[in-house]
């Protein structure tokens, strides 16, 4: 450690095991549980009852507020107690009652990016991979294998199936629910069904105009009615790959889907906001 850098604090009410290991400027606040083989990042502070456990890695500069337990044990009933982990990057926020398990029986480890945001009571179940900058927002439930892109938002009370992918920069609103992937750029609302272009998300992502009514006219003609998609990419791809990067890549997801790909709504148009 440099011998410039703030040393760890941690509150006399504490519990920290001997495999824990504290970068520079960590604050471990009262009553938090660390147990297991942890290493916790640069700047990282845990407010207060704070539970870190098993094989957990937390990067620099996140903020874990009070009942987020990192690392328990997944719920799955084939589970035997092998060691299994979490890694997560930099500069997350961890919101009150924030649950992260680890990974499965038949699995490796629950994997965070940076900078992402998850409100009070969302869950992360094992083995998910959550990319950088996405909001899981409260009460949101993540299953098992459960794939979240860049930039996502999964808006308050979302239930996500295991397996299912939710594309980058893709927006679930709330209450809603899949069992089936959500593309890129896409909104989508009450069971699997895509409402439009997220055209809101797009431009604060600094998404150009002529990206965007592109988006906008693959989305009409993807999901303008139910038909078969896989045609639908055939005659899209006729011509060579898209010219425009953000089509190409939500034609590319599509195309990479094992669970099948939300449905468009039955009036068919595009609501996007």
């Amino acid at each position: 450690m440099n011998a410039d850098a703030p040393a760890p604090q941690v509150h006399p009410s504490a519990v920290v095991g001997p495999g824990v290991e504290l970068a520079a400027g960590v604050e471990v606040g009262p009553f938090c549980l660390l147990d297991g083989q942890i290493r916790i990042g640069a700047g990282t502070r845990l407010i207060a009852h704070v539970t870190v456990l098993g094989d957990t890695a937390i990067g620099a500069a996140n903020v874990l507020h009070p009942n987020a337990v990192i690392g328990d044990e997944p719920q799955e009933l084939a589970y035997t107690g092998g060691s299994r982990r979490v890694r997560i990057g930099d500069r997350n926020i961890f919101r009150e009652g924030v649950t992260v398990h680890r990974g499965s029986e038949h699995g490796d480890a629950t994997i965070i990016g940076d900078g992402n945001f998850f409100m009070q009571n969302a869950h992360v179940a094992h083995d998910c991979r959550i990319g950088d900058g996405a909001i899981i927002a409260g009460g949101a439930l993540l299953a098992g294998w459960v794939e979240v892109g860049d930039r996502a938002l999964v808006s308050g009370n979302c239930v996500v199936h295991q397996y299912v992918r939710i594309g980058r920069l893709a927006m679930m609103r709330g209450l809603s629910r899949t069992s089936r992937d959500v593309p890129p750029f896409c909104l989508m609302d009450l069971t699997h069904t895509l409402r439009g272009v997220n055209v809101v998300g797009l431009r604060r992502a600094g998404v150009d105009a002529a990206a965007i009514q592109a988006l906008r006219r693959a989305f009409a003609a993807l999901f303008g009615h139910r038909q078969n998609l896989k045609s639908v990419v055939e005659r899209l791809l006729a011509d060579g790959p898209p010219k425009i990067p953000e089509v190409a890549e939500m034609i590319a997801f599509i195309q990479a889907s094992k669970r099948g790909v939300a449905f468009g709504p039955r009036g068919g148009g595009d609501d996007g906001e």
